[in-house]
Protein backbone atom coordinates (compact mmCIF):
# COMPACT_ATOMS: atom_id res chain seq x y z
CA UNK A 1 0.00 0.00 0.00
CA UNK A 2 2.92 2.17 0.58
CA UNK A 3 5.10 1.82 -2.55
CA UNK A 4 1.38 2.08 -4.47
CA UNK A 5 1.15 5.44 -2.34
CA UNK A 6 4.43 6.77 -3.10
CA UNK A 7 4.08 5.81 -6.80
CA UNK A 8 0.82 7.98 -6.79
CA UNK A 9 2.20 10.72 -5.37
CA UNK A 10 4.98 10.91 -7.93
CA UNK A 11 2.63 10.90 -10.79
CA UNK A 12 0.61 13.64 -9.66
CA UNK A 13 4.48 15.27 -8.96
CA UNK A 14 4.93 14.79 -11.96
CA UNK A 15 1.89 15.88 -13.23
CA UNK A 16 1.88 19.48 -11.70
CA UNK A 17 4.89 19.84 -12.58
CA UNK A 18 4.11 19.91 -16.57
CA UNK A 19 1.35 21.99 -15.87
CA UNK A 20 3.01 24.81 -14.01
CA UNK A 21 5.30 24.27 -17.20
CA UNK A 22 2.62 24.87 -19.76
CA UNK A 23 1.27 27.51 -17.77
CA UNK A 24 4.61 29.01 -17.45
CA UNK A 25 5.35 28.48 -21.24
CA UNK A 26 2.03 30.17 -21.98
CA UNK A 27 3.04 33.19 -19.91
CA UNK A 28 3.94 36.06 -21.88
CA UNK A 29 4.89 39.78 -20.60
CA UNK A 30 5.88 42.29 -23.32
CA UNK A 31 7.27 40.26 -25.22
CA UNK A 32 9.80 38.53 -22.65
CA UNK A 33 8.56 34.68 -22.44
CA UNK A 34 9.79 33.25 -18.84
CA UNK A 35 9.05 29.93 -19.98
CA UNK A 36 11.46 27.84 -17.65
CA UNK A 37 11.57 24.41 -20.12
CA UNK A 38 11.17 22.46 -16.82
CA UNK A 39 10.92 19.22 -19.35
CA UNK A 40 15.03 19.27 -19.40
CA UNK A 41 17.70 19.48 -22.15
CA UNK A 42 16.36 17.07 -24.50
CA UNK A 43 13.43 19.56 -24.87
CA UNK A 44 15.66 22.44 -25.62
CA UNK A 45 16.69 23.80 -29.27
CA UNK A 46 19.92 23.55 -30.58
CA UNK A 47 21.56 26.89 -30.67
CA UNK A 48 22.65 28.21 -33.75
CA UNK A 49 26.49 28.82 -34.77
CA UNK A 50 26.98 26.30 -31.93
CA UNK A 51 28.37 23.22 -32.91
CA UNK A 52 30.69 21.11 -31.26
CA UNK A 53 32.38 17.41 -30.66
CA UNK A 54 32.23 17.57 -27.03
CA UNK A 55 29.99 19.86 -26.17
CA UNK A 56 25.93 20.35 -26.80
CA UNK A 57 24.70 24.16 -26.92
CA UNK A 58 20.96 24.82 -26.46
CA UNK A 59 18.48 27.73 -26.20
CA UNK A 60 17.00 26.51 -22.81
CA UNK A 61 14.53 29.77 -22.45
CA UNK A 62 14.42 33.49 -23.87
CA UNK A 63 18.27 35.03 -23.66
CA UNK A 64 19.46 31.55 -21.38
CA UNK A 65 21.80 28.97 -22.69
CA UNK A 66 22.52 25.60 -21.77
CA UNK A 67 25.85 24.25 -22.23
CA UNK A 68 26.62 20.87 -21.31
CA UNK A 69 29.59 18.98 -21.30
CA UNK A 70 29.16 16.10 -23.81
CA UNK A 71 30.79 12.91 -23.78
CA UNK A 72 28.21 11.11 -21.54
CA UNK A 73 30.08 7.54 -22.35
CA UNK A 74 33.74 9.12 -21.27
CA UNK A 75 32.25 10.75 -18.52
CA UNK A 76 32.49 13.91 -20.00
CA UNK A 77 35.95 13.26 -19.98
CA UNK A 78 37.93 16.72 -21.40
CA UNK A 79 39.56 15.74 -24.92
CA UNK A 80 41.47 17.78 -27.11
CA UNK A 81 38.35 19.07 -28.44
CA UNK A 82 37.12 20.52 -25.65
CA UNK A 83 39.91 22.33 -25.08
CA UNK A 84 39.46 23.77 -28.24
CA UNK A 85 35.63 24.26 -28.78
CA UNK A 86 35.43 25.69 -25.07
CA UNK A 87 37.27 28.82 -26.00
CA UNK A 88 35.11 28.79 -29.40
CA UNK A 89 32.20 28.53 -27.55
CA UNK A 90 32.43 30.90 -24.91
CA UNK A 91 33.85 33.52 -26.97
CA UNK A 92 31.10 33.10 -28.67
CA UNK A 93 28.50 33.70 -25.88
CA UNK A 94 30.66 37.19 -25.35
CA UNK A 95 29.72 38.25 -28.32
CA UNK A 96 25.69 37.21 -28.13
CA UNK A 97 23.59 39.88 -27.58
CA UNK A 98 21.00 38.09 -26.86
CA UNK A 99 22.31 35.83 -24.22
CA UNK A 100 22.64 37.22 -21.00
CA UNK A 101 22.51 33.99 -18.89
CA UNK A 102 24.30 30.62 -18.96
CA UNK A 103 24.09 27.59 -17.35
CA UNK A 104 26.92 24.75 -17.35
CA UNK A 105 26.18 20.91 -16.54
CA UNK A 106 27.38 17.14 -17.86
CA UNK A 107 25.67 14.90 -19.79
CA UNK A 108 24.94 11.50 -18.28
CA UNK A 109 25.44 10.09 -14.86
CA UNK A 110 28.13 12.88 -13.73
CA UNK A 111 29.73 16.17 -14.13
CA UNK A 112 33.09 15.68 -15.64
CA UNK A 113 35.66 12.85 -14.55
CA UNK A 114 38.02 15.54 -15.41
CA UNK A 115 40.81 15.71 -17.82
CA UNK A 116 41.59 12.71 -20.83
CA UNK A 117 45.07 12.03 -20.21
CA UNK A 118 44.93 9.21 -22.53
CA UNK A 119 43.97 11.54 -25.24
CA UNK A 120 46.48 14.35 -24.27
CA UNK A 121 49.29 11.53 -22.94
CA UNK A 122 51.29 12.39 -26.39
CA UNK A 123 51.28 16.23 -25.81
CA UNK A 124 51.61 15.83 -22.23
CA UNK A 125 54.11 12.81 -21.46
CA UNK A 126 55.91 12.70 -24.55
CA UNK A 127 56.54 16.48 -25.55
CA UNK A 128 58.52 16.44 -29.00
CA UNK A 129 62.18 17.06 -28.85
CA UNK A 130 65.28 16.76 -26.86
CA UNK A 131 66.58 19.93 -25.50
CA UNK A 132 64.67 21.11 -22.07
CA UNK A 133 64.45 24.79 -23.02
CA UNK A 134 62.43 23.67 -26.07
CA UNK A 135 60.64 20.93 -24.12
CA UNK A 136 59.90 23.31 -21.33
CA UNK A 137 59.08 26.09 -23.80
CA UNK A 138 56.22 23.57 -25.80
CA UNK A 139 54.65 22.70 -22.28
CA UNK A 140 54.23 26.24 -21.11
CA UNK A 141 52.29 26.70 -24.36
CA UNK A 142 50.15 23.88 -23.68
CA UNK A 143 49.42 24.78 -19.81
CA UNK A 144 48.54 28.22 -20.84
CA UNK A 145 46.31 27.38 -23.58
CA UNK A 146 44.54 24.89 -20.84
CA UNK A 147 44.07 27.84 -18.49
CA UNK A 148 42.58 29.89 -21.02
CA UNK A 149 39.80 27.29 -21.39
CA UNK A 150 38.32 27.79 -17.95
CA UNK A 151 39.65 31.50 -17.98
CA UNK A 152 37.43 32.62 -20.74
CA UNK A 153 34.12 31.27 -18.44
CA UNK A 154 35.18 34.10 -16.11
CA UNK A 155 36.30 36.59 -18.33
CA UNK A 156 32.41 35.98 -20.49
CA UNK A 157 30.70 39.45 -19.16
CA UNK A 158 27.46 36.98 -18.43
CA UNK A 159 26.86 35.03 -15.33
CA UNK A 160 28.11 31.40 -15.38
CA UNK A 161 25.65 29.24 -13.26
CA UNK A 162 27.44 25.57 -12.74
CA UNK A 163 25.41 23.05 -12.17
CA UNK A 164 27.22 19.80 -11.29
CA UNK A 165 25.87 16.30 -10.26
CA UNK A 166 28.11 12.93 -9.52
CA UNK A 167 31.46 13.45 -9.70
CA UNK A 168 33.34 17.10 -10.44
CA UNK A 169 36.84 15.70 -10.45
CA UNK A 170 40.33 17.30 -10.70
CA UNK A 171 42.27 14.17 -11.13
CA UNK A 172 41.68 10.50 -11.62
CA UNK A 173 43.19 6.99 -11.99
CA UNK A 174 47.13 6.48 -11.36
CA UNK A 175 49.80 7.23 -13.95
CA UNK A 176 50.58 3.50 -13.80
CA UNK A 177 47.00 2.66 -15.10
CA UNK A 178 47.98 5.23 -18.22
CA UNK A 179 51.53 3.39 -18.46
CA UNK A 180 49.74 0.16 -18.54
CA UNK A 181 47.58 0.77 -21.51
CA UNK A 182 43.94 1.25 -20.16
CA UNK A 183 41.87 3.99 -20.78
CA UNK A 184 41.94 6.35 -17.87
CA UNK A 185 39.70 9.40 -16.87
CA UNK A 186 41.59 12.72 -14.96
CA UNK A 187 42.11 16.22 -13.80
CA UNK A 188 40.48 19.51 -14.23
CA UNK A 189 36.44 19.38 -13.04
CA UNK A 190 36.61 21.60 -9.68
CA UNK A 191 38.93 23.76 -12.19
CA UNK A 192 35.98 24.64 -13.91
CA UNK A 193 33.12 25.28 -11.82
CA UNK A 194 35.26 27.53 -9.70
CA UNK A 195 35.78 29.95 -12.97
CA UNK A 196 32.01 30.23 -12.49
CA UNK A 197 30.00 32.84 -11.01
CA UNK A 198 27.34 30.34 -9.06
CA UNK A 199 27.70 26.96 -8.36
CA UNK A 200 24.88 24.41 -7.79
CA UNK A 201 24.87 20.61 -7.20
CA UNK A 202 22.51 17.24 -6.66
CA UNK A 203 22.73 15.64 -3.15
CA UNK A 204 25.07 13.04 -5.48
CA UNK A 205 28.14 15.38 -6.04
CA UNK A 206 31.25 14.82 -5.01
CA UNK A 207 34.23 17.40 -5.99
CA UNK A 208 38.10 16.01 -6.08
CA UNK A 209 41.17 18.19 -6.25
CA UNK A 210 43.11 14.90 -7.61
CA UNK A 211 46.05 16.09 -9.35
CA UNK A 212 48.88 14.75 -6.31
CA UNK A 213 47.17 11.61 -7.01
CA UNK A 214 48.76 11.99 -10.64
CA UNK A 215 51.80 13.22 -9.27
CA UNK A 216 51.48 16.80 -10.10
CA UNK A 217 50.06 20.31 -8.92
CA UNK A 218 47.06 21.62 -10.25
CA UNK A 219 47.90 24.64 -12.50
CA UNK A 220 44.68 25.81 -14.68
CA UNK A 221 42.71 27.25 -11.90
CA UNK A 222 42.28 25.56 -8.60
CA UNK A 223 45.11 26.47 -6.72
CA UNK A 224 44.05 30.63 -7.70
CA UNK A 225 40.53 30.49 -7.62
CA UNK A 226 39.24 28.03 -5.14
CA UNK A 227 40.76 29.99 -1.83
CA UNK A 228 38.96 32.65 -3.12
CA UNK A 229 36.00 31.07 -3.33
CA UNK A 230 35.79 29.39 -0.37
CA UNK A 231 37.92 31.45 2.06
CA UNK A 232 39.37 28.88 4.27
CA UNK A 233 43.16 28.31 3.45
CA UNK A 234 43.36 25.45 5.63
CA UNK A 235 40.74 23.44 3.81
CA UNK A 236 42.25 23.98 0.33
CA UNK A 237 45.38 22.94 1.02
CA UNK A 238 43.71 19.62 3.08
CA UNK A 239 42.04 19.20 0.07
CA UNK A 240 44.98 19.63 -2.34
CA UNK A 241 47.17 17.58 -0.29
CA UNK A 242 45.10 14.72 0.23
CA UNK A 243 43.09 14.74 -2.91
CA UNK A 244 39.97 13.19 -0.54
CA UNK A 245 36.35 13.82 -1.89
CA UNK A 246 34.14 16.45 -0.63
CA UNK A 247 30.40 15.55 -0.48
CA UNK A 248 28.00 18.24 -0.97
CA UNK A 249 27.05 19.06 2.53
CA UNK A 250 30.24 19.74 2.97
CA UNK A 251 30.04 21.83 -0.52
CA UNK A 252 27.27 23.25 0.60
CA UNK A 253 28.99 24.51 4.14
CA UNK A 254 32.06 25.67 3.02
CA UNK A 255 30.70 27.61 0.10
CA UNK A 256 32.01 26.07 -2.85
CA UNK A 257 28.26 25.72 -4.05
CA UNK A 258 25.31 27.69 -2.72
CA UNK A 259 22.61 25.15 -2.77
CA UNK A 260 22.20 21.44 -2.88
CA UNK A 261 19.53 19.84 -4.14
CA UNK A 262 18.27 16.48 -4.31
CA UNK A 263 18.62 15.04 -7.79
CA UNK A 264 19.81 16.20 -11.30
CA UNK A 265 16.27 16.98 -12.59
CA UNK A 266 15.55 19.03 -9.87
CA UNK A 267 18.92 20.81 -9.37
CA UNK A 268 18.99 21.99 -13.74
CA UNK A 269 15.29 23.48 -13.04
CA UNK A 270 16.41 25.75 -10.54
CA UNK A 271 19.50 26.84 -12.11
CA UNK A 272 17.58 27.59 -15.33
CA UNK A 273 15.16 29.24 -13.26
CA UNK A 274 17.85 30.73 -11.79
CA UNK A 275 19.22 32.32 -14.69
CA UNK A 276 15.88 32.90 -16.03
CA UNK A 277 15.46 35.30 -13.72
CA UNK A 278 18.95 36.68 -14.28
CA UNK A 279 18.40 37.34 -17.46
CA UNK A 280 15.11 39.47 -17.01
CA UNK A 281 17.30 42.28 -15.05
CA UNK A 282 19.20 44.76 -16.95
CA UNK A 283 22.02 43.07 -19.02
CA UNK A 284 23.96 46.44 -18.55
CA UNK A 285 23.18 45.82 -14.61
CA UNK A 286 23.84 42.34 -14.90
CA UNK A 287 27.09 42.35 -16.65
CA UNK A 288 28.55 45.34 -14.75
CA UNK A 289 28.35 43.82 -11.60
CA UNK A 290 30.28 40.54 -12.61
CA UNK A 291 32.59 42.67 -13.90
CA UNK A 292 33.34 44.54 -10.65
CA UNK A 293 32.70 41.93 -8.60
CA UNK A 294 35.90 39.84 -10.60
CA UNK A 295 37.56 43.24 -10.58
CA UNK A 296 37.31 43.81 -6.35
CA UNK A 297 38.04 40.01 -5.56
CA UNK A 298 41.73 41.00 -6.82
CA UNK A 299 41.84 44.92 -5.78
CA UNK A 300 41.96 46.21 -2.66
CA UNK A 301 38.41 48.41 -1.60
CA UNK A 302 40.03 51.98 -2.60
CA UNK A 303 41.18 50.42 -5.99
CA UNK A 304 37.89 48.93 -6.71
CA UNK A 305 35.92 52.44 -5.74
CA UNK A 306 38.15 54.01 -8.14
CA UNK A 307 37.07 51.31 -10.52
CA UNK A 308 33.61 51.45 -10.34
CA UNK A 309 33.42 55.37 -10.49
CA UNK A 310 34.78 55.58 -13.91
CA UNK A 311 32.78 52.55 -15.11
CA UNK A 312 29.76 54.18 -14.08
CA UNK A 313 30.36 57.46 -14.96
CA UNK A 314 29.25 55.97 -18.68
CA UNK A 315 26.78 53.29 -17.66
CA UNK A 316 24.96 55.50 -15.72
CA UNK A 317 23.56 57.14 -18.51
CA UNK A 318 22.23 53.85 -19.42
CA UNK A 319 18.01 53.98 -20.53
CA UNK A 320 17.55 50.75 -18.32
CA UNK A 321 17.38 52.84 -15.24
CA UNK A 322 15.15 54.93 -16.48
CA UNK A 323 13.07 51.99 -17.41
CA UNK A 324 13.13 50.42 -14.08
CA UNK A 325 12.53 52.78 -12.10
CA UNK A 326 9.37 53.82 -14.24
CA UNK A 327 8.51 50.28 -13.84
CA UNK A 328 8.57 50.27 -9.72
CA UNK A 329 6.74 53.87 -9.80
CA UNK A 330 3.95 52.12 -12.04
CA UNK A 331 4.09 49.04 -9.47
CA UNK A 332 4.50 47.04 -12.29
CA UNK A 333 6.93 43.27 -12.39
CA UNK A 334 10.28 44.10 -13.62
CA UNK A 335 10.15 41.19 -15.50
CA UNK A 336 7.86 43.26 -18.18
CA UNK A 337 10.31 45.53 -19.06
CA UNK A 338 12.10 45.15 -22.53
CA UNK A 339 15.88 45.87 -22.46
CA UNK A 340 17.86 46.55 -25.89
CA UNK A 341 20.29 43.72 -26.48
CA UNK A 342 23.90 44.42 -25.07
Amino acid sequence: MKAAAMAAGIVASRRLRDLLSRRLTASNYSGLSISLRLTGSSAQEEAPDHSYESLRVTSAQKHVLHVQLNRPNKRNAMNKAFWREMVECFNKISRDADCRAVVISGAGKMFTAGIDLMDLASDILQPKGDDVARISWYLRDIITRYQETFSVIEKCPKPVIAAVHGGCIGGGESVAVLLLGVPGLYLLGVDLITACDIRYCAQDAFFQVKEVDVGLAADVGTLQRLPKVIGNQSLVNELAFTARKMMADEALGCGLVSRVFPDKEVMLDAALALAAEISSKSPVAVQSTKVNLLYSRNHSVAESLNYVASWNMSMLQTQDITKSVQAVTENKELKSVTFSKL
